[in-house]
């Protein structure tokens, strides 16, 4: 009987917009050159505005680009991609849609606005330029995507894709994945401190460990909207049929993980505000290690194995991938948080 349980069939796609004719025809090759352009800008160039020493060596440091930079930028490449290939012509678009955009696209999207915002306010309450907040974004953003992609691919459906290797970075199809995700961000966060050596690693992941655990409730929220990351039959009274799957009572398990992200978050601020703004570096990324793989390795004893080839084992593929960010936020919080240098509010 399914009476007794909630009854979960609502479409995943939010709303459907209809075709759009274009005044112009667009160059899908002019448009891959403008996006080289954009992306590779930041890796390439930089205004050389200060000079310190890190480490015993002076180094100069790149002034961070200013969200109206950025914006110019993109918009310039996109023009002149356009220019350099009048004269060659290739593959043009001429019409968009119908869109059909679906929630679990515009939850992601709004988490990483709301992220974004938060994490800016934690640039200004540090002191920082807010175009380092704009700067990082794009990092951030390439990074998540790119990992939660590229993570599906090594850890979840290897075999697919070494056979399909030209459906490899389709993410549009469906299969990201939250722990090659999170190695996205720490390379990310990596390699912007590399341009940016006046800022640590520690330092970066404490302004983004916020902003990562509100991106988490609504991504979660859209798996939920989606019908995917099942949770295993049961008959508890909150488990929730998932008529576009089947009619069986399961947990709802990407609601468990976002409310973990809702109490990382509560754990995360109360932190933060308990060192009045100003905590040791390093404790707050160490933290959402901790207590969000540690979260996550309890749950998946929830969840369908998402990984076909380990099925029938004890561990599922999420809690094995769950224990190296573990570890990773002990070591940090036991070996490199100094808790003497942030006065402890009284």
């Amino acid at each position: 009987m399914t009476d007794n349980f909630f009854f979960w069939d609502a479409s995943p796609v939010a709303f459907t917009l209809p075709e759009i004719q274009l005044p112009f025809s667009i160059n899908l090759i002019g448009v891959g050159l403008a996006l080289l352009v954009y992306f590779g800008y930041p890796f390439l160039t930089g205004n050389k505005t200060d000079s310190k020493k890190k480490r015993g060596k002076r180094v100069e440091t790149a002034a961070p680009m200013p969200l109206w930079k950025s914006a110019s930028l993109f918009i310039g490449a996109l023009v002149a991609g356009q220019l350099v290939m009048l004269p060659f012509g290739g593959p043009e678009l001429s019409s968009i849609g119908p869109l059909m955009p679906r929630w679990y696209g515009l939850l992601f999207a709004g988490g990483f606005l709301l992220g974004y915002l938060y994490g800016s306010k934690l640039f200004r309450d540090a002191g920082k330029s807010q175009a380092y907040a704009d700067s990082l974004l794009t990092y951030m953003l390439i990074g998540t995507v790119l990992g939660a992609r590229l993570g599906h691919v090594i850890f979840y459906d290897p075999d697919y894709y070494l056979r399909n290797l030209h459906e490899v970075l389709a993410f549009w199809q469906g299969g990201l994945a939250s722990h090659g995700a999170g190695v996205g961000m720490l390379l990310a966060i990596w390699l912007f401190m590399r341009k940016h050596p006046e800022l640590t690693f520690a330092w970066l992941g404490d302004r983004v460990a916020m902003p990562v655990a509100i991106g988490g409730i609504f991504i979660r929220i859209g798996n939920f909207f989606n019908s995917e990351i099942l949770g295993v039959p049961t008959d508890v009274p909150w488990a929730v049929v998932f008529a576009r799957v089947d009619m069986l009572p399961r947990h709802p398990s990407m609601l468990y993980e976002s409310l973990l992200c809702v109490l990382l978050l509560i754990v995360l601020w109360s932190t933060y505000h308990h060192y009045k703004k100003n905590p040791p570096e390093g404790l707050l990324l160490g933290l959402i290690m901790i207590i969000l793989f540690t979260g996550r390795i309890l749950i998946e004893f929830t969840k369908v194995e998402q990984a076909a080839f380990m099925e029938g084992t004890f561990f599922t593929m999420g809690q094995l991938l769950s224990v190296p960010f573990i570890l990773y936020g002990i070591w940090l919080i036991w070996k490199k948080v100094d808790f003497g240098k942030a006065g402890i509010e009284r």
